[in-house]
């Protein structure tokens, strides 16, 4: 935890936060903290800054805290995602939240097993859960905006035209495309597929809303690992 981050329901005063649970475990066990210690801290959705631990026992910790610093800016990124298997779910999530991705869009795909769409890893609470543990990480503040769709074809006829609409439009997929671009300056709608890939049908449909096909040689990646490097590479 390299960002303490707090949420609305801690603050006892305007500038004085009360903590238990997890974060304070983190505290006691990790941070080794003690009274008088000043940690970097960040009012979820909110500005960053610094807190003082006042008091900290087994029950709960006390901070007085100076929020002045805005967070590390987006990246201007829409990133379409087909649902990885749960387990991945959870790391990928992780990742997106700190390297600052906007926007995300778990999204059906062929390959996509039908059994991942009943994870609770998809609760709002979980993928909340995920996201807050990517900040941290990366001391942001900044939830990503988390979009659900079930249905492939619906939404990438009636909705990813709009969405993709000035931006450069990029669909991540192994074969004879062009080489992903690198340090673009404009914001981008991104598509990666499951493991194993879009379908041709998938492709083509993504093509048909101004995501064009690109790729990054011809080793075949993990999500997990395809989705920090594609960022790492536009960006």
């Amino acid at each position: 935890m390299n960002l303490l981050l707090l949420e609305d329901s801690d603050f006892i005063a305007a500038d004085r936060v009360r903590l238990s649970g997890r974060r304070l475990k983190h505290l006691l066990e990790v941070h080794r903290a003690a009274v008088g210690d000043s940690l970097r801290v960040g009012h979820l959705n909110g500005l960053m800054g610094s807190g003082q631990l006042l008091r900290l026992d087994a029950e709960q910790a006390e901070l007085s805290v100076l929020l002045n610093q805005p967070p590390p800016a987006k990246l201007p990124l829409t990133l379409l995602l087909a649902l990885p298997r749960p387990k991945m779910l959870r790391r990928v999530l992780q990742t997106v939240s700190a390297m600052g991705v906007h926007k995300l869009i778990l999204l059906n795909s062929y390959r996509v097993e039908k059994s991942f769409w009943q994870t609770p890893f998809l609760e709002p609470v979980a993928i909340r859960e995920q996201l807050i543990l990517g900040l941290e990480q990366a001391r942001d503040t900044v939830l990503p905006e988390v979009i659900i769709e079930k249905r492939f074809k619906p939404f990438v006829e009636d909705l990813l035209p709009g969405i993709a609409a000035g931006t450069l439009g990029l669909t991540g997929h192994p074969g004879d495309y062009p080489a992903c671009p690198r340090a673009v300056e404009q914001p981008v709608t991104l598509a990666i597929g499951p493991e194993g890939g879009w379908i041709a049908y998938e492709v083509e449909k993504l093509q048909e809303a101004g995501l064009q096909p690109v790729q990054l040689g011809e080793r075949i990646l993990r999500v997990e690992t395809a989705v920090p490097v594609l960022l790492a590479r536009l960006f």
